[in-house]
């Protein structure tokens, strides 16, 4: 099993042709993963998508890989590349604190989810991102690729020991790093 000491994690860069095929390959596995990830955190600790109280299940994985997947990191392994990737969820807009900001997002004619722009860009510090862990192995196409997990971020302190902070969905501030959950 990978690990952060025997990986070596490359920079964050946009996606490749090669990592949105992968991610698109296992997309509807993320967000089947991201709802029951949800459900069952609520049963013990709805802190942990607590930014996404107010979303509906659907909005909430009203994203395309196309469109959102916004940065990756891949590590290469004896057994293939692992990929990385921040996935912008435009259901949940968050304020300059990285709190939910109360309402329902704005849509379209056709219920897709409209998202703020600065200078004609897409204002990635306004949304919140779920941080996707994938596995190519070895091969020339997309067909054996894996879905692994998502990022949950439950704090620890200094001793090891829980901080009572949950988040599985991140702001744009936080840094895509090495995960194994």
């Amino acid at each position: 099993m990978a690990t952060l000491d025997i990986i070596d994690l490359g920079p964050p860069h946009a996606p490749n042709e090669r990592a949105i095929q992968a991610f698109i390959k296992v997309e509807h596995e993320i967000k089947a993963a991201i709802l029951a990830s949800r459900h069952d955190w609520d049963k013990h600790e709805p802190k942990m998508w607590s930014l996404a109280s107010q979303t509906s299940d659907h909005d909430l994985v009203n994203f395309t890989i196309h469109e959102d997947l916004v940065v990756v990191r891949v590590a290469e392994t004896s057994y293939g590349p692992m990929i990385f990737g921040k996935i912008r969820i435009r259901a949940i807009q968050l304020d300059s604190n990285g709190d939910l900001v109360p309402g329902e997002p704005v849509k379209d004619a056709h219920g897709k989810i409209q998202v703020e722009t600065k200078h004609g860009k897409i204002d990635d510090d306004r949304y919140g991102f779920i941080f996707v862990r994938i596995h190519d192995p070895p091969g020339e196409g997309v067909e054996n690729v894996k879905f692994h997990s998502l990022f949950t971020d439950e704090g620890k302190n200094k001793e090891g020991e829980n901080n009572d902070f949950y988040r599985a969905i991140q702001p744009n501030s936080k840094p895509l790093e090495f995960f194994n959950e």
